[in-house]
């Protein structure tokens, strides 16, 4: 069916949107390069009949391409016609200008996306992290910058405990980029939700970084057992911990379910009813 976009499809130039018809060799071109945003150069233009195109619809936008146009995923490469469910790779084309981190692999990388995971917080422009253990937060402060070039530091706050019935003491990093905000929630598959969140596949690329990802979540969410040699990772996010699970060869324990009391009404003459203002009704 052939490759590409119908003519009026908008692509991201380095001077501005420009129409597929409209983009001319020699033209630059806005690429991602893993997390990175890089420039590209057109070198050759080719056009193709064909009598269907498919529209892609994501959380952010709609676009229309060939059927077997390929499209870039955390994984690899799909057909357009394939990518239903399929997490894409993409970058806000607002933010394409702007000043982008380099980022440096290791152990201090995998440490702050596995603490992220566990106990972070990623905000529109912000990521940030707020727990009782001082140790925790310089550690994960270090590694943050360490990672990013970013400057972090510690700030004694208090929080609410509903443990306690008063203010806790406790201890933030904070850093606001938007950038590393994106990053984050790219890492995770685009939603960076404790619950939501998969797992950060990006962290794979060496032992080192595993290594550091293991240890940032366990610091977080986990312990380390004194009778044997091992992590102990929890989470209420069971995809999550399956997919971790199936990398390391590790056994998920799902928490026992919950038995739960049921009540049903009978009602006359009509037989729906709301709960939380939502309308319901049983068969009978």
């Amino acid at each position: 069916m052939g490759y590409g976009l119908p003519s009026k499809q908008t692509v991201n130039a380095v001077d501005g949107r420009l129409q597929a018809r409209n983009v001319p060799v020699g033209c630059r071109l806005w690429t991602l390069d893993g997390e990175r945003t890089i420039q590209t150069t057109v070198v050759a233009v080719a056009t193709v009949r064909v009598c269907e195109v498919v529209d892609v619809v994501t959380d952010h936008v709609t676009f229309t391409v060939a059927p077997d146009q390929m499209l870039g995923t955390p994984d690899g490469w799909v057909h357009a016609r394939d990518a239903t469910g399929t997490v894409l790779a993409w970058t806000p084309a607002r933010k394409l200008c702007r000043t982008r981190l380099i980022i440096k692999p290791g152990y201090e990388l995998g440490y702050l996306i596995g603490a992220n995971c566990a106990d972070g917080t990623v905000g529109k422009n912000y990521v940030s992290l707020v727990v009782n253990d001082e140790v925790f937060a310089a550690r994960f402060a270090a590694c943050l910058t360490a990672a990013t070039g970013l400057p972090a530091r510690l700030e004694a706050v208090t929080r609410p405990s509903g443990y306690l019935q008063r203010d806790a003491p406790g201890f933030r990093v904070r850093v606001v980029s938007s950038y590393l905000a994106d990053l984050m929630r790219q890492y995770v598959g685009g939603d960076a939700h404790h619950m939501r969140q998969r797992f950060p596949r990006v962290v794979l690329r060496d032992r080192e970084t595993f290594e550091g990802f293991l240890d940032g979540y366990t610091d977080g969410d986990g312990f380390r057992p004194k009778t044997w040699s091992g992590r102990l990772l929890v989470s209420g996010n069971a995809p999550f911990l399956s997919e971790l699970a199936q990398v390391v060869g590790a056994r998920v324990t799902p928490r026992a379910a919950l038995p739960f009391t049921l009540y049903s009404y009978r009602l006359d003459p009509h037989r729906g009813f709301l709960v939380n203002g939502h309308l319901a009704r049983l068969p009978w």
